[in-house]
């Protein structure tokens, strides 16, 4: 049944986009508004928003600017849309994705229906057994330098709607708004991390710019990609030399540069190497070979990912932010109810590969914290507050979600 609109767009795209993005929460964009805001004219905003869509009248509002810190004192810009358009940007790549998803890459695991990170640190693990040098490829700043002309190619290649690319260029042009709201930055290049719709281009984009190119230049070579991290698998350093030449050239014909402080050949062996680096972070794992020990307790050299050195820093420096010996009005429940879905959340990411390590980094720098918080709380000594965290912790072993990561790791 025909709508009466310039585009046939389903309404229930509109309102499975909605549910994610009620799901997801997320920080308000420029206009400030909330999901709860957005809630209390619910069908109206979403009416507004198909209407809009259907009608070819809907034109993105600037995306917020925020920045990121990362190490070096560098920053990583990202671009937070509003609830609305974050919204009708779902709606689009539901739509985008459905058609899409299937011609893509086995090896592609970026922000994928049925794909995961941990799927693409199992596949890395497995390949570094059999393979002895592995190509680290970091690319600068990919986000911000991705071509809109070539992204808009690939959805015309596709035969994508009409209205599905009028969107597309619409996002990838919607300017930038600066964190104080003082002024507007026009974009003519790249798609700012943070939108809805950002990653499945990126994906297209680099399906043609470095999947497809390498089945059909090095089609023998194994590769995992998490959008724009990537990592290679080679039998000789020869061929990782050679790979790297290779990329470097392939990237430049579509407007990119890697990085090469960080894009490295490493060499993932036994037996160690001078001169050569002998691992490499992927994911927020940092793989090398370590020392295991199999059911008959005979012990063997293996390359295996475990949580990254610098993600435990991080990790140490939030639980260190959160100052919870400085909270001595608080109660120890209180403590569970506000940081038991982050350390949840740790756990779950990086206790997936070296489970037994991370338990005890991540026991260690909450329960010293915890111990502290006691001792200052009631004025007690390090002893004394130990003992009676253990009859906390006896009489309710589930209250902390590391207590129950330590209870099952037998630590």
């Amino acid at each position: 049944m025909r709508q009466g609109k310039a585009f046939e767009i389903p309404k229930q795209l509109v309102w499975q986009s909605y549910q994610e993005v009620r799901k997801n929460r997320g920080a308000a964009g420029c206009d400030g508004q909330r999901i709860k805001q957005f809630d209390e004219r619910r069908d109206r905003n979403l009416y507004k928003i198909w209407n809009r869509l259907c009608s070819g009248s809907y034109f993105p509002p600037p995306v917020l600017e925020k920045r990121i810190p990362k190490d070096g004192g560098k920053e990583r810009i990202l671009g937070i849309p509003t609830v609305s358009d974050r919204i009708a940007q779902g709606a689009v790549k539901l739509f985008v994705e459905s058609r899409l998803d299937q011609i893509f890459h086995n090896d592609s695991y970026g922000y994928r229906p049925g794909k995961s990170a941990h799927q693409a640190l199992e596949v890395c693990a497995q390949r570094c057994w059999q393979h002895s040098w592995v190509l680290e490829i970091d690319i600068r700043a990919f986000f911000d330098n991705v071509q809109h002309d070539l992204i808009i190619k690939a959805l015309e290649h596709h035969h994508m709607p009409k209205w599905v690319i009028l969107y597309c260029k619409r996002w990838l042009r919607a300017p930038m708004c600066t964190a104080d709201r003082s002024q507007l930055q026009d974009r003519s290049i790249g798609t700012p991390q943070g939108g809805v719709i950002s990653p499945l281009l990126a994906n297209l984009f680099l399906h043609y710019a470095f999947d497809k190119w390498m089945d059909r230049e090095h089609q023998e070579t194994p590769f995992e990609r998490y959008a724009d991290d990537i990592v290679c698998h080679c039998h000789v350093m020869k061929d990782a030399v050679q790979l790297k030449e290779g990329i470097t050239k392939r990237l430049q014909e579509v407007g990119l540069h890697i990085n090469e402080q960080k894009t490295k050949i490493v060499y993932i062996d036994t037996f160690k190497r001078w001169n050569v680096p002998t691992s490499f972070t992927f994911l927020g794992y940092d793989f090398e070979v370590r020392t295991l020990k199999n059911f008959k307790g005979e012990l063997y050299r293996k390359c295996m990912p475990g949580a990254s050195r610098k993600a435990i820093r991080n990790i140490a420096r939030t639980i260190k932010n959160w100052r919870i010996h400085r909270s001595t009005e608080k109660d120890i429940e209180e403590f569970a109810r506000r940081y038991n879905a982050t350390l949840r959340g740790w756990i779950q990411y990086y206790g997936k590969f070296w489970y037994r390590k991370f338990s005890y980094h991540l026991w260690s720098m909450f329960q010293s914290r915890l111990l502290k918080w006691m001792c200052s709380k009631y004025r007690i000594s390090h002893r004394q507050a130990e003992h009676r965290l253990r009859l906390v912790q006896e009489s309710n072993p589930t209250l902390f979600a590391h207590w129950d990561l330590l209870r099952a790791s037998n630590v």
